[in-house]
């Protein structure tokens, strides 16, 4: 069979089926959109550019771990999503590769477990050039739910100039994007001593926001819809700062402001979900805007699906945001 009719068939059953079967075996039916996607290929090229002690778990990954954790804590479906350090490593033809592969990957999974798993698209920037292909590619052939980012690439973060064709095409698009953190070459030894997933990815996900806001990329590009990571970084401490001390020119550049623009963003609860984290979050953004996820193997889906109870959140809040926000976002999530 032709590789892109076979791989359309692999799209049409999997992704957009997605949510078609529930198999959770609690009686919860969670859409976990922070779920994370290790293929074995990746990590036999990249093992000595991905940091283990992120987490051991990221040897050991397997599809059927997803699945049988999923079924464990009522994850009905999971959007997969390749985390830090991504598939750029300086080479666009490698970078192209190992984005079509790992998105070509996902798909084969979602066939192989219909209603199990969605994917936002991995691209490889900083090339332009290749990423507006691989969006065109995984969007219009593979049927991906989104597309997936990192906060920034080579010390440039989202709203740079260089990005704008791609941010462009998002929004033409009126896509999904999901903006995971990473580790700027800038600061990952700024504090010796002390990890850099604790100093700085959550400020990663705050400065790209704040690239996003003060370049008028927010304003520009309002079809698309953003989620970002870990409960917003510090987002929800310092968004009166960024209004406070924002450029002279903000009023132009966010003439609704700052908080408008904020609180029309999508934040997902995975390892923020502690209580200081959420009500910081749920005083600046409404609950619609809150989603699940569960940073998935870096972390133990449980952790997010169990700890939901312990947010001080009420019931309908959990189960908005552990399942209707997604469907109001990705609506063929839906089961049938």
């Amino acid at each position: 069979m032709h590789r892109r009719k076979f791989l359309t068939g692999l799209a049409a059953v999997g992704l957009a089926g997605t949510g078609l079967t529930a198999r959770a075996t609690t009686g919860r039916r969670l859409i976990d959109l922070h779920n994370h996607v290790i293929p074995p290929f990746y990590l036999a090229e990249n093992r000595d550019r991905i940091d283990v002690s992120l987490s051991r778990a990221l040897l050991d990954w397997t599809p059927q771990q997803s699945i049988d954790a999923m079924d464990q804590h009522g994850v009905e479906t999971a959007v997969l999503s390749l985390s830090t350090p991504g598939v750029w490593f300086g080479n666009a033809e490698t970078a192209r590769s190992t984005a079509r592969r790992v998105n070509e990957y996902c798909v084969g999974l979602a066939g192989q477990h219909s209603g199990r798993f969605g994917l936002f698209g991995a691209i490889p920037l900083p090339d332009i050039e290749g990423s507006l292909r691989e969006i065109e590619y995984a969007l219009d052939v593979l049927k991906a739910d989104g597309i997936g980012l990192l906060t920034s690439y080579g010390g440039k973060w989202l709203g740079d100039a260089d990005y704008q064709p791609v941010l462009d095409e998002l929004n033409r698009r009126k896509a999904v994007v999901f903006v995971h953190p990473t580790i700027p070459s800038c600061c990952r030894t700024l504090m010796p001593g002390t990890s850099p997933i604790i100093a700085e990815v959550p400020q990663d996900t705050t400065r790209t926001v704040m690239s996003l806001l003060f370049s008028g990329t927010l304003t520009r590009c309002k079809d698309i819809r953003f989620i970002f990571c870990h409960a917003g970084g510090s987002v929800p401490m310092v968004a009166s700062r960024m209004t406070q001390y924002g450029p002279k020119d903000l009023a132009e550049r966010l003439p609704q402001g700052v908080d408008y623009e904020l609180k029309r963003l999508y934040y997902d609860i995975a390892v923020g979900g502690n209580r200081p984290a959420i009500a910081a979050l749920t005083s600046l953004i409404p609950v619609h805007q809150i989603l699940f996820g569960s940073d998935f193997p870096y972390r133990r889906l449980g952790e997010s699906a169990d700890g939901m109870s312990q947010l001080g959140l009420s019931e309908a809040d959990q189960y908005a945001i552990g399942r209707d926000n997604a469907l109001a976002l990705l609506p063929r999530l839906k089961a049938g």
